[in-house]
């Protein structure tokens, strides 16, 4: 059968429509014949041989009803007009099986033009039968992602090396084969006008912090925006504070962090544009738990938590207080070491705040080139560049000895923390409180602990206390943030933010 006027227009139509991409296929076929239909996709979002396969299927449905009618017409002589509302019966009736064909992949309904762009623009194949105004989707997407290796910001010693990819049936699996409970229940909604990104939230439906669920709720529903492409954009409209330096959501591409957290009552939040998940309600504490310290041992477990805990005292306060005692407090120091500080700091032209800055300037620098550099030469180029340009400073007598051990010693305590947000907010705190330090000494670093805290207290994560359980104040939680407990002492559910406070003695 030629192609027919009406199919022809339509083709002009989706053309125009799809703006003449090159990617975008659009055409005629013959499922049967007498049967012609459009077929259109994205050939950069499908599989072509899952295209072939299909169409192969469909047309082998098409097949029979073709010989029947071959064979009639054969067999019986009929005048013209009465063939032709054969022929037209059995085009309606062919169709009609074609419809009929429904599946997991392939599935019909009535054809609508504004429906179709946003199914071809999600990887679909859709077939366009024009006569019964009905389209044939086949659900044949193939979005690149890599495998669910280890997150390498992530890594642990001893547990899963699974990490999350730019797939979300693919993470739900990992996720559901840790929790076999139909309790655990994902939602979705799409997010931005013109890029239709789908945004996923996942909780367990028996032990979710209901009120954190609804503001959750709540705050996606309220997003209005034409883009919408990244997992940091949507934690700027979940997060209570977004002007706060410190992360009210825990970032994580591991998908045992997830489990843990979600059946403690948390919300997970995930898109397929990010391997990343966002968790919350979180504490400040959250950031500093890792999964090895549910596999190690007790004592192992409950030491490195404690020295993760000790690194941000280190991280943050260090570089002042060493500022504070050179310009301030000699007198605290034991006499020979403030005689042998006094005369390696005469050497310096600079004031010890200038001599810090310098310093931890160079670190940030370094530490932003190792990161950006591919993987064989950003090792290297932190490696030597710390210790080129370390001595290299020392020996012109820009800074003390004493001053590039301080400093390297804050570097490393930072780095301790295992949450890249929190990490980097770390390090930026240290700024504020070497300014204070090198105007009031010792009382500008208590001005500045009084305001940290104070912030800290005012934080909150979906409307619940980011400082807890320091306040409120809960001593069984308390001795949870520095030691790990054995499993076999549990006697209730983990409750951080749970409302349902079940014993499961």
């Amino acid at each position: 059968m030629t192609q027919t006027l009406e199919i022809k227009q339509e083709i002009k139509r989706l053309n125009k429509e799809f703006l003449h991409s090159s990617d975008f296929v659009v055409k005629e076929i013959m499922l049967g014949q007498d049967e012609n239909a459009i077929l259109c996709y994205y050939s950069s979002l499908v599989n072509k041989k899952d295209v072939e396969q299909n169409l192969w299927h469909l047309k082998q449905i098409s097949q029979p009803i073709d010989q029947e009618k071959q064979d009639t017409a054969t067999d019986q002589n009929v005048n013209k007009e009465k063939s032709n509302e054969t022929k037209n019966g059995d085009n309606s009736a062919g169709q009609n099986q074609l419809l009929k064909e429904d599946s997991i992949t392939i599935t019909t309904e009535r054809y609508d033009p504004k429906k179709l762009i946003d199914y071809v623009c999600n990887g679909e194949t859709l077939i366009i039968l024009l006569q019964s105004k009905q389209m044939i989707r086949i659900n044949n997407a193939e979005f690149a992602h890599k495998t669910p290796e280890e997150p390498e910001n992530e890594q642990i010693l001893r547990g899963s090396h699974e990490g999350f990819v730019e797939n979300f049936d693919l993470n739900m699996q990992l996720i559901r084969k840790r929790i076999k409970n139909n309790k655990l229940v994902v939602k979705q909604i799409t997010l931005g006008n013109e890029t239709k990104t789908t945004v996923y939230y996942l909780f367990v439906e028996n032990v979710v912090d209901s009120e954190a669920l609804k503001i959750v709720e709540n705050r996606l529903n309220a997003v209005d925006v034409d883009m919408f492409y990244s997992i940091g954009q949507l934690s700027d409209y979940l997060e209570d504070q977004v002007w706060s330096p410190f992360p009210q959501l825990l970032n994580t591409e591991r998908p045992d962090r997830v489990v843990a957290n979600i059946l403690e009552g948390k919300i997970a939040i995930m898109t397929d544009l990010s391997p990343n998940a966002l968790i919350g309600p979180v504490t400040f504490f959250s950031f500093y738990q890792t999964p090895d310290d549910f596999n190690a041992r007790v004592f192992v477990g409950t030491f490195y938590r404690l020295m993760r805990l000790f690194s941000v005292v280190a991280a943050i306060f260090l570089p002042a207080f060493y500022i504070a005692i050179v310009s301030f407090h000699f007198e605290i120091l034991p006499l020979e070491l403030a005689n042998k500080v006094k005369t390696d700091i005469n050497q310096i032209p600079y004031r010890p705040l200038i001599e810090a800055m310098i310093m931890e300037i160079t670190i940030e620098l370094i530490r932003e080139a190792s990161v950006r550099l591919p993987k064989s030469i950003g090792q290297t180029i932190g490696i030597v560049g710390g210790l080129v340009i370390g001595d290299a400073i020392v020996s012109a007598g820009l800074v003390s000895n004493l001053m590039v051990i301080v400093v390297a010693f804050t570097a490393i305590s930072s780095f301790v923390v295992p949450s890249i947000e929190l990490n980097t907010t770390i390090r930026m705190l240290r700024f504020p409180f070497m300014f204070l330090a090198s105007l009031f000494g010792f009382f500008g670093i208590v001005i500045g602990t009084f305001l940290l805290v104070v912030h800290l207290l005012n934080l909150s994560s979906f409307k619940r206390p980011y400082f807890s359980p320091i306040i409120p104040f809960d001593p069984v939680e308390v001795r949870k943030i520095f030691f790990r407990g054995p499993y076999y002492g549990a006697k209730r559910q983990a409750e951080d933010f749970s409302p349902k406070k079940e014993d499961k003695a």
